[in-house]
């Protein structure tokens, strides 16, 4: 299975093959009807007013949501509502919407609820919680890392100061959906899928490598804001 996701599960397959990797068909099983009477409920208009500000800016130009009100932008209204109705300590985040948008374009609204859970629970535990404790911890592994896979990124980004967190944040929390282009989104959340976080970590080695890993590559990052413009628009190329 894993040479499979490897290789990049068929388009017609990928949203059952997510479910089944995550874990959320059997999770959907075990809670039928949850997701309706969650859906049901009115929910916490504290959290319900930022999800509505949030909903046009998921993939604005995806036909599934480019038009307010339409039926895809209904369905990530309710997914997200639903999650904070499951999980109110946790309530909502930001990062989950372009996650649950993804999820969408590839299966209905309840078994993409389940996969938010599983993505939220099992993956990504702690990623959405109010003080982002678990990913303040993952960027000084990636950091670490870093220093293994590429000692001339890692000296760099010491030498500027620049924190895992301005850099790493939207890519770790948004499992790189809003990163790379489409193609290697689904490739990456195939491979994620199947073997969880630690993914996540290579995509962001490779990515730090490939953007500041050599002397050539450095000599446009001389400051601060270069390297972190250069960070957040990534070369196709990569």
């Amino acid at each position: 299975i894993r040479l499979r996701c490897q290789k990049g599960i068929p388009p017609s397959l990928r949203g059952r093959a997510w479910q089944y990797l995550s874990g959320s068909k059997v999770k959907l099983e075990q809670n039928i009807g949850k997701f309706d009477e969650l859906d049901l409920l009115s929910g916490d208009p504290k959290w319900l007013d930022v999800i509505e500000r949030d909903l046009h800016r998921q993939f604005p130009f995806h036909e599934m949501f480019v038009s307010r009100g339409g039926h895809g932008q209904q369905d990530l209204f309710r997914v997200l509502k639903a999650y904070t109705l499951y999980r109110p300590e946790e309530g909502y985040c930001q990062a989950q919407a372009p996650i649950a948008a993804v999820l969408l374009m590839h299966m209905p609204a309840e078994q993409a609820f389940w996969c938010l859970v599983q993505i939220c629970e099992k993956y990504l535990p702690g990623y959405y919680s109010e003080k982002l404790e678990a990913i303040q911890l993952d960027g000084q592994i990636l950091f670490s890392l870093l220093h293994k896979v590429s000692p001339v990124a890692y000296k760099h980004l010491s030498k500027q100061k620049i924190d895992p967190i301005l850099y790493m944040t939207e890519w770790f929390m948004c499992a790189f959906s809003r990163t790379l282009p489409w193609s290697s989104v689904l490739r990456v959340w195939d491979m994620f899928f199947c073997e969880g976080v630690k993914i996540i970590f290579r995509v962001g080695l490779v990515l730090l490598k490939h953007t500041l890993g050599s002397s050539d590559k450095l000599k446009s990052c001389q400051g601060q804001y270069e390297t972190m413009e250069r960070l957040r628009a990534l070369s196709p190329k990569i």
